[in-house]
C-alpha cells in the first residue's frame, strides 16, 4: 500500500515557502529567435570558470542528443545515439568522439535497448496520413527490420528492459479537438514542434491546455517486437496519457502521466502491461495538494527501477524540490533547492550517489551542474510517515550564458542532461553556436578555473 505524508510534514513545506517568498527572483524573458550563427565553433575547450573540459559532439550542425530520460546508451557503455541533422540516426564512440550515421532520415527515435545495441524508432508510412511503422537497427551490424505498422494516430514511446515490448498511445477514432498536442504518429520526426525548431512551441502553454481540456478519449497499448501484435493496457482514458517510460528493470511496468498543465492534473501513475496494479505516485500534487499551483514533473526511473525521481514545485517558480519515492520501503525524500538554481531538467549518475541539471534561462543559473544531495539527519523527529529532508548542492560544469567562445544558450531548446554510463561525462545539448549540437562536459576538472 502506498501511504501519505501526514500534514504536519507538510505544514513544514508551507514554512519553507514564507521563507522563499521573500528571495525569488524573476525569470528572463527568452528570446524568440536562435542565437546568430558562429563561424569556425570551438570543437573543444576549458571552461574558464570552473576548470571542466567540452567537447562538441559532431561537426554536423542541427544535431542533437536525446530527452533527458530517454536511454542513448549501448549496453556496454561505449556508444551514444544521436539525431541527425537530416532526421536520422547517428552514434558517437564516447571512447575517441568519432560519429557516424547509421539510419537515414526523417526518423523519430525511441531509445537505444537495455538488452542490445539496437536502436528503436518510428517512420511514416509511404503514402499514409497519420500512419507510422515502428523498425529497429542494430548499432554494430547495421541489421534493420520493420517490426510492426502501428494503428492509426498511434505512436510508440518506449521499450522495456528485455526487449520483448514497446508501448505507446494513440487518440481513438477521429476524435479532434484545438491544440491538439501529441494526437498524432511521431513518425515525421522531431521538428514539428516550433516554427524555430528550438524544441519547444512558443504558444506551448495554451497548446497544452487546449489539449486537456479536448478530453480526447485515448489508449494506452503494447506491441510485441518479435512478432508485431498489439495488446491493450487502458483504453477510452478521456485523461491525456503521456511520457510512457518502461521500468529499466521490470519488463512489464510501466510509468505514465497524465499530461497538461501540472497543477491541473494528477501527474504520475504506474500500471502493469496488463492493466492491473495502476495507481497514482503519492505524494507529487494531486494526493494531497494543498497550496495553489502545486505541481509536479519531469520524472524518471532510478537505475535500479526501484525509486521514481520528480521536479516537485510549491507555488509555481517559488520553491522547489526534486522528490524521490522508493517503491520498496514507500519513504519520500524531498531535497530542497533554491529557485535562482533550478534546473528545467534533473538526472541521475549511475552510481546514484549524484545528480546532473540543465539550468535555467534565470539570472546567473545559465549552467551545466553537477547536485550533490545532502540528506538532513533525522534527531527522531515526533510522527509518523514524515518525509526526509535534504538540500542539493550544486556545482557548475560549464556555462551556456554568453562567453568569448560561445552565445548564450536560447532556453527554449531544452538542454536535457544526462550522464554517461561510466559517470565520466555529462551529456546535453546546446544552441550556444547558433544551430544544435551535442556535448559534453567532463566530470572531473581538467584545470584549475581562472
Amino acid at each position: 500500500m502506498f501511504t501519505t505524508p501526514s500534514l504536519p510534514a507538510r505544514a513544514l513545506v508551507l514554512a519553507l515557502v514564507a521563507v522563499s517568498l521573500a528571495s525569488v527572483r524573476a525569470q528572463i524573458e527568452n528570446p524568440a529567435t536562435p542565437p546568430p550563427a558562429i563561424k569556425n565553433p570551438a570543437k573543444s575547450w576549458i571552461d574558464p570558470d570552473t576548470g571542466h573540459r567540452v567537447t562538441r559532439l559532431t561537426d554536423e550542425p542541427g544535431s542533437t542528443s536525446f530527452y533527458f530520460n530517454v536511454n542513448a546508451y549501448t549496453p556496454d557503455g561505449h556508444e551514444m545515439a544521436y539525431n541527425t541533422a537530416d532526421g536520422g540516426i547517428g552514434v558517437i564512440d564516447l571512447r575517441t568522439f568519432a560519429s557516424r550515421h547509421v539510419v537515414a532520415g526523417p526518423v523519430q527515435a525511441i531509445l537505444v535497448g537495455r538488452k542490445t545495441p539496437t536502436i528503436y524508432y518510428s517512420k511514416a508510412s509511404a503514402g499514409a496520413n497519420r500512419v507510422s511503422e515502428l523498425w529497429c537497427t542494430n548499432l554494430d551490424t547495421g541489421a534493420t527490420r520493420k517490426i510492426a505498422d502501428l494503428p492509426p494516430r498511434a505512436s510508440v514511446v518506449t521499450i522495456n528492459s528485455d526487449e520483448t515490448l514497446g508501448a505507446g498511445t494513440f487518440v481513438e477514432g477521429s476524435a479532434t479537438g484545438p491544440g491538439v498536442y501529441g494526437g498524432g504518429s511521431r513518425a515525421a520526426g522531431r521538428r514539428g514542434m516550433g516554427a524555430l525548431n528550438l524544441g519547444e512551441p512558443v504558444n506551448k502553454g495554451q497548446m497544452m491546455a487546449e489539449r486537456l481540456a479536448a478530453r480526447l478519449p485515448m489508449t494506452l497499448f503494447t506491441v510485441d517486437l518479435a512478432t508485431g501484435r498489439t495488446g491493450i493496457v487502458m483504453e477510452h482514458q478521456t485523461d491525456w496519457l503521456n511520457h510512457l517510460q518502461f521500468s529499466p528493470v521490470d519488463p512489464h511496468f510501466l510509468m505514465y502521466c497524465h499530461e497538461g498543465s501540472g497543477w491541473r492534473v494528477d501527474r504520475i501513475w504506474l500500471v502493469r502491461t496488463d492493466g492491473s496494479e495502476r495507481m497514482m505516485i503519492p505524494d507529487e500534487p494531486g494526493r494531497n495538494r494543498i497550496l495553489e499551483t502545486e505541481l509536479a514533473g519531469h520524472e524518471w526511473w532510478s537505475g535500479d527501477g526501484r525509486t521514481v525521481y520528480v521536479d516537485l514545485h510549491f507555488l509555481k517558480g517559488v520553491i522547489g524540490f526534486l522528490a524521490a519515492y522508493n517503491l520498496d520501503t514507500h519513504k519520500h525524500t524531498w531535497y530542497h533547492y533554491e529557485q535562482n538554481e533550478s534546473q528545467i531538467h534533473f538526472n541521475l549518475s549511475p552510481d546514484g550517489t549524484t545528480f546532473c541539471g540543465d539550468g535555467s534561462p534565470r539570472p546567473n543559473n545559465q549552467w551545466i551542474f553537477l547536485l550533490h544531495p545532502e540528506v538532513i539527519p533525522n534527531d527522531q523527529t515526533l510522527g509518523t510517515d514524515l518525509i526526509a529532508g535534504g538540500v542539493l548542492k550544486p556545482e557548475r560544469l560549464c556555462s551556456t550564458a554568453q562567453s568569448a567562445i560561445h552565445n548564450a544558450h536560447n532556453y527554449r531548446l531544452e538542454p536535457n542532461a544526462s550522464f554517461t554510463p561510466d559517470g565520466k561525462y555529462v551529456i546535453f545539448r546546446s544552441n550556444m553556436f547558433g544551430p544544435d549540437y551535442p556535448f559534453a562536459v567532463e566530470v572531473a576538472k581538467a584545470s584549475e578555473p581562472k
